[in-house]
């Protein structure tokens, strides 16, 4: 690093991330962000005060040695970088775009209490993304073990398990129910977001690593667990399957022609390539309609400025609390914001109105106030008597979550559940009530971030090595 003092370090002014023009992005489906430059990366690199005890890794769901990382940015060793990186996040190029860092590493960041943390991920993704196009090889792998552990899922949880697992020896297959490989981070996410040729080549590197990947193939129908562990000869499972179950409002309307979830509205866009420039791919016709998405995930925010690409006009983001309870990701918000998305908040559906031929044609809104603070903290949104609207809308898109697909869950009646009809695991562990079975990601949690997701398959990962090393395994 640069010969800075820590004052000199802390005075540097931070370096945003370019974009593209709200107008122009709003038009294709090329990605938003534009990503550093080497001099950018440099700059903001040397605004590391190098801390002793650095509270961001303690912030990394998957406790990648933030610190080194950032040095080895700031002395320009590129390839030293990826390398540390590497050691604790088999995604880097992924979490780099699509993480809340600013409420992991860079919201522990010391920088932060003072003035602007680090842009910690806008670093990682600068490095993944460079050593992606070098080439750089970041993993070595040991001598097989001789044990075969199947991982059913190939989103985050079950990448990050499959990697770390070939990364001991262990022979692995991962199995996905979908004809694309990638799970959400392939058919959830848009294009604009996370380009599906990144995602692509992270497993393609995994497949170079020697993990086999089978697509349709849905554990519970063609084989159950049990298959796997007994007439499949698999000796360990990991089950990070994800929460696609949609979940909806619970108001009269909602089986209209034209209401939608988020899932399947993103599944169709993403898997059906309807993202790509002049795509004839039969979707959801939302050109030229009015589009209401119900939410404030980062997952409507997805939907509604993918509903914008798509050609809606207007779209609008309907919300029961107001913008500062948005559970999305600020940057997110800003960017729906500044591509034409109207956010109404305070507003609840009660009834979604239909036409003679079923068709969605209206909405029933009711307008809330914030009252006092529910068991989670955040007020509750309450009714205002009397205070009812109606507006004329094409398209409801609800994205208000999602819970455990039922399917596996009914094939391995064994598996102990939680009190939300989740997986019951070790926390520490992953570890099910079924031997040799480990889950993780949000077929535990529920709906919840990619690095977290990461990070119960890496703890998994080990667990199972451990348990492969045991007299209890097969």
């Amino acid at each position: 690093m640069s010969e800075l003092s820590r004052r000199e370090r802390m005075k540097r002014e931070p370096v945003s991330m370019p974009e593209r023009p709200a107008g122009e992005r709003a038009a294709d489906f090329d990605e938003v962000n534009l990503g550093y430059s080497f001099d950018q990366a440099v700059a903001e690199a040397e605004r590391c005060l190098l801390c002793a005890r650095p509270t961001c890794v303690q912030g990394c769901p998957v406790s990648v040695d933030i610190v080194e990382f950032v040095h080895r940015v700031s002395n320009a060793d590129l390839a030293g970088a990826a390398e540390v990186i590497a050691a604790d996040n088999s995604l880097p190029a992924v979490c780099g775009r699509v993480c809340p860092q600013e409420t992991q590493c860079e919201g522990a960041c010391v920088l932060a209490k003072k003035g602007k943390a680090i842009h910690i991920g806008n670093l990682e993704r600068f490095v993944a993304d460079v050593a992606r196009a070098e080439g750089w090889a970041t993993t070595s792998d040991p001598a097989p073990s001789g044990r075969r552990v199947a991982v059913v899922g190939s989103g985050p949880a079950g990448i990050a398990c499959a990697g770390d697992l070939v990364g001991m020896g262990h022979e692995v297959t991962v199995f996905e129910a979908l004809h694309e490989l990638g799970g959400v981070l392939a058919y959830g996410i848009p294009e604009f977001r996370l380009p599906k040729a990144i995602v692509e080549a992270e497993i393609d590197r995994l497949r170079q690593r020697g993990v086999h990947f089978e697509t349709n193939a849905v554990i519970g129908m063609v084989d159950t667990v049990d298959d796997l562990l007994t007439t499949e000869g698999y000796d360990a499972v990991f089950l990070g399957v994800g929460a696609g179950f949609p979940r909806f409002l619970d108001v009269p309307g909602e089986n209209l022609v034209g209401v939608y979830s988020a899932s399947e509205f993103l599944t169709r866009v993403n898997l059906m390539r309807a993202y790509v420039a002049g795509s004839d791919t039969p979707l959801i016709e939302v050109e030229g309609r009015s589009v209401v998405v119900f939410g404030a995930g980062n997952t409507a925010m997805d939907a509604a400025r993918t509903a914008v690409r798509l050609g809606a006009d207007p779209v609008t983001i309907a919300y029961r609390r107001t913008r500062e309870e948005m559970p999305a990701r600020a940057e997110e918000v800003a960017h729906a914001e500044a591509e034409g998305v109207v956010l109404e908040t305070l507003v609840a559906p009660v009834e979604l109105l239909g036409n003679e031929a079923g068709r969605l044609v209206g909405l029933r809104l009711q307008r809330m106030e914030l009252g006092e603070p529910g068991d989670d903290g955040r007020r509750r949104p309450e009714p205002i008597p009397g205070e009812v609207l109606e507006v004329t809308v094409d398209v409801a898109i609800i994205a208000i979550g999602n819970g455990p697909n039922p399917l596996l869950l009914r094939a391995t009646p064994d598996l102990d559940r939680s009190e939300r009809g989740t997986i019951a695991v070790d926390s520490d562990t992953g570890s099910t009530s079924k031997p040799g079975v480990y889950a993780g990601g949000d077929i535990v949690t529920g709906g919840a971030t990619v690095i977290l997701a990461m990070g119960a398959g890496r703890r998994a990962a080990r667990a199972i090595d451990d348990y492969l090393g045991t007299d209890q395994a097969p």
